[in-house]
């Protein structure tokens, strides 16, 4: 009892140990390390896989139905009462017109049978065949566009987390240059040489800062919270970024100039899903037509049955009598008052629809393309304003910084430098963060990444 104990306790410590490990794992991750884990980790490429492994066992099940099907069947009967059958009286030897009761059914009765089922020839297996491979394409495709959604989720997600780090940075640097004026003027102040509105004016600067701060400090919680949950970890699974803010937008803006040169419409996932649609709406014609041909199966079918008044059907002294049957079944349809022709014709009509919208599809694949083309090269330009910006508002504040120090400028002017260049500070971040979103766009649209993970 007491190694059963000690068993069961370094059993139970072990166990213990393993999740506290699993709790304190870190991973770590650059852009697309991040990107490569989601698309294998994420809930929803996980389901995706899972519904083209659907797919393929659809794909079994439809060929299955032309295969050879073998069923087996046991049946027993227990007659309590039986049913009596009237014979004339002569062939007893009674009187002409007069009747014999007789029971011809035993009171129990056993019967075992295999039957063999073989398609032999129907059209809408052909065609069933063939919509089970289009199903299955259109499946490989929705996984295709579901790891294209993901993969733009983390890199907006990536992009959220870095923000709001390098936010926080900022807001603190920011911070201890505003509570060190606020000393050094109070200071001032006390000994006569400020006035109280210069120690007030930064005393608001100093608390805002401090409020901007604690946001920011939630967002990133929040923000690393949203990534886990792209990536498919628990959201308090600890996550290093190894990217670099600023040089991950210089690598994106450079990187997507060469993104759109070989553009093939054809090759995109909202075209490929468009015309798996038309494929269908084609196939599903195929089949109403297909229901005016003749189909022809065949069956054989082969069993013992036992009878007698006592159940001893699995002793010695049961007689089993064997029987077997073949043949085969041919359908062939003749009129349906137009039936079939009024559905082939629905079908006809949905086809023309599907062919209508893919069309629709290859513009709207050029019209968001052009757009998101558009939004980046705003994006490109905005972040090359911004940087501008934020030297001239650093020039600014650093010129009003002097002048305030050295008591001929006042604390309001310095304020307002301050906050151009907190302004500037934030616009920076924001227009480096649109670059990444903005060539993530593109590249969902044009599908280019997932190509070539899997070529």
């Amino acid at each position: 009892m007491k190694k059963v104990f000690f068993s069961f306790t370094f059993i139970l410590c072990f166990g213990l140990a393993t999740q506290a490990q699993d709790a304190d794992k870190t991973y770590s991750f650059t852009l697309q390390e991040a990107v490569n884990f989601a698309i294998d980790s994420s809930y929803a490429t996980i389901n995706a896989r899972r519904d083209v492994a659907i797919a393929l066992k659809k794909k079994w099940e439809t060929t299955a139905d032309g295969l050879p099907q073998i069923d087996g069947a046991v049946s027993y009967e227990y007659n309590a009462i039986i049913r009596q059958t009237p014979l004339p009286g002569e062939i007893t030897g009674g009187e002409p017109g007069t009747f014999v009761p007789v029971q011809f059914t035993p009171k129990q009765n056993m019967n075992a049978s295999v039957t063999l089922n073989q398609l032999i020839f129907d059209g809408s297996y052909i065609v069933a065949l063939q919509a089970a491979k289009t199903f299955l394409e259109y499946s490989d495709n929705e996984e295709t566009r579901t790891k294209l959604e993901v993969r733009k989720d983390v890199i907006s997600a990536y992009g959220n987390v870095l923000l709001s780090k390098n936010s926080i940075g900022i807001i603190e640097k920011n911070l201890d240059v505003a509570t060190e004026n606020l000393r050094e003027t109070r200071k001032t102040f006390e000994n006569g040489l400020a006035e109280e509105e210069d120690v007030e004016q930064l005393q608001i600067t100093t608390q805002q800062l401090k409020s901007q701060l604690n946001n920011a400090k939630r967002m990133r919680d929040i923000s690393k919270e949203s990534l886990n949950m792209v990536l498919g970890l628990p959201i308090n699974a600890k996550v290093e970024l190894l990217e670099d803010f600023e040089k991950l937008a210089d690598r994106q803006a450079l990187e997507a100039e060469l993104l759109t040169e070989n553009l093939k419409v054809e090759n995109t996932i909202n075209y490929k899903i468009a015309d798996n649609l038309v494929k269908q709406r084609e196939l599903e014609m195929k089949l109403e037509k297909s229901k005016a041909l003749p189909s022809l199966s065949a069956f054989a079918n082969y069993g013992q049955t036992s009878f007698g008044n006592n159940f001893e059907f699995f002793s010695s002294r049961a007689d089993w009598f064997e029987f077997s049957t073949i043949g085969v079944s041919l359908n062939i349809p003749i009129f349906s008052s137009l039936q079939r022709s009024a559905k082939t014709q629905q079908a006809r009509i949905e086809m023309e629809k599907a062919e209508t919208q893919k069309t629709e599809a290859i513009n709207q694949i050029k019209l968001q393309l052009n757009s998101a083309k558009s939004n980046f090269e705003f994006a490109i330009d905005n972040y090359e304003l911004a940087k501008d910006n934020l030297r001239l508002a650093e020039r600014i504040e650093h010129k009003n910084q002097v002048k305030f120090q050295e008591g001929v400028g006042s604390s309001f002017e310095l304020r307002q430098a301050q906050q151009q260049l907190y302004t500037a500070q934030n616009e920076l971040l924001q227009a480096m963060l649109d670059i990444i979103n903005s060539k993530a766009e593109i590249e969902k649209i044009i599908n280019t990444p997932i190509q070539n993970a899997e070529n």
